[in-house]
């Protein structure tokens, strides 16, 4: 009996642990449109923020908020859009759900059970951290055609408190809405798409966009076959993988990639970041100790090398030796004043340099202290930093000097007597030698 208890308990407890991982619905943010005509004859829309929910459950539940409009995902599709969530909670989601306009182009969407008409919205979902962002198109069917007369541009009114039963028609998924990389490194951009039947007519592009420039990467229709351009695996694309690979990241990979998916009358996207980031280079032009006697300068160097963007700040602070050996209670180094920068050097490969220097003169209060090049940039948690130890020494007496450069002019005059009477004497030696 207790064994049959425990196994309900387990039961219990796992299926509270599912439901507390299923997602029930989220606030969502709707834009609704107001398309009129305006003295010209010509269509103007205006664009209306409206409160809604976003709930996922079957075809006749009660809304979750009975005050707002309410989008009820039901199961009536093959997609499921809970699992592209990577089960986020609600307020690690930010919603928007849009009219979605088909340019007119009116086609019975091929899965069993469609109406011939439909009612099409894009809703979008964002990870608040940046971690996922998810495009999905949301069907409603209907047996009723549109009977306005600006029916390929206007819909029918939605009511404050109306519920609309949808189902996922297409959805496409990034892991990688905003991606950060370095120079010369091989970066995925990820895109993975799904349609809610089996489709003879896909079409998969990648643009690049970059200063008013758009690039075709990629383009793949699976009717024709034909494939332009590279960087997409095309076996994986009967899977749903539509993912860029960039072989090597170059200055000039920076910009925005869309990844597109379209099946008529469909056309669903997502636009990702890439941002290129590299690391400065920090050296100092001093060793970890310097050594100058008192009264001399000397010319001190921090180079920061080969960073971009261009952003960069490089600092020099000065300690007291007692306060660089105390852990706790010491006082903060100081920032040097007397810093100059030279102008920014830019590099063949697009990066940039820049040296702050200042001239050191040498006084006996500075020795044993510790001077910091501290160096911050955007690619950076923390700044690099390089130290060096000054060491002043006291010069020499003068009267030392004086004594000791007397000894050595004695000795070289001394030299210079005894080799002038030992060459004398070898000449004298030779004339009385007899033949």
């Amino acid at each position: 009996m207790c064994l049959l208890l425990n196994i309900l308990l387990c039961l219990y407890l796992c299926t509270g642990v599912l439901c507390a991982d299923q997602l029930l619905g989220l606030p969502c943010q709707f834009i609704d449109e107001n398309v009129s005509l305006n003295k010209d004859g010509h269509p103007e829309t205006e664009l209306i923020d409206r409160q809604a929910h976003l709930q996922f459950g079957q075809k006749g539940d009660s809304p979750l908020n009975p005050q707002v409009i309410t989008f009820l995902i039901t199961g009536g599709s093959r997609l499921d859009l809970q699992r592209y969530l990577e089960k986020a909670d609600a307020e690690q989601l930010d919603c928007e759900v849009r009219r979605y306009r088909t340019q007119g182009i009116g086609v019975r969407w091929p899965v069993h059970g469609a109406e011939e008409y439909n009612q099409w919205f894009s809703c979008t979902l964002k990870q608040r951290d940046g971690l996922f962002t998810v495009t999905s198109i949301l069907r409603q069917p209907s047996d009723k055609p549109p009977s306005a007369e600006l029916a390929h541009l206007s819909w029918p009114a939605i009511q404050d408190r109306e519920i609309l039963t949808t189902s996922v028609a297409m959805v496409i998924k990034t892991q990688t809405p905003s991606v950060t990389s370095g120079l010369r490194v091989q970066q995925k951009l990820h895109c993975q798409f799904a349609v809610d039947h089996k489709s003879r007519n896909v079409t998969v592009e990648w643009i690049f966009q970059h200063r008013g420039e758009r690039n075709k990467l990629f383009s793949h229709n699976s009717h024709t076959g034909q494939t332009q351009g590279s960087g997409v695996g095309t076996r994986g694309l009967a899977g749903g993988d539509a993912s860029y690979n960039i072989p090597f990241t170059k200055m000039s990979s920076e910009g925005i990639y869309t990844c597109s998916v379209m099946v008529m009358p469909l056309f669903i996207s997502l636009d990702l970041n890439l941002n290129i980031q590299e690391t400065p280079r920090v050296s100092i032009n001093i060793g970890p100790t310097l050594v100058l006697q008192e009264g001399n300068d000397q010319k001190v160097t921090c180079d920061a090398e080969n960073y971009y963007p261009l952003d960069v700040e490089i600092k020099w602070y000065v300690q007291d030796p007692m306060s660089s050996s105390q852990r706790v209670g010491a006082p903060l180094p100081k920032e040097l004043q007397n810093i100059l920068l030279s102008s920014h050097k830019h590099n063949n490969d697009k990066t940039f340099s820049l040296s702050a220097f200042f001239y050191l003169e040498a006084q006996l209060k500075d020795s044993g202290r510790q001077f910091t090049c501290s160096v911050s940039h955007r690619s950076l948690r923390l700044p690099i930093k390089k130290s060096f130890i000054l060491t002043v020494e006291e010069p020499s007496s003068w009267l030392f000097n004086f004594f000791f450069g007397g000894i050595v002019v004695v000795l070289l005059v001394v030299l210079c007597v005894m080799l002038k009477y030992l060459n004398s004497m070898r000449k004298k030696s030779v004339q009385k030698k007899p033949y």
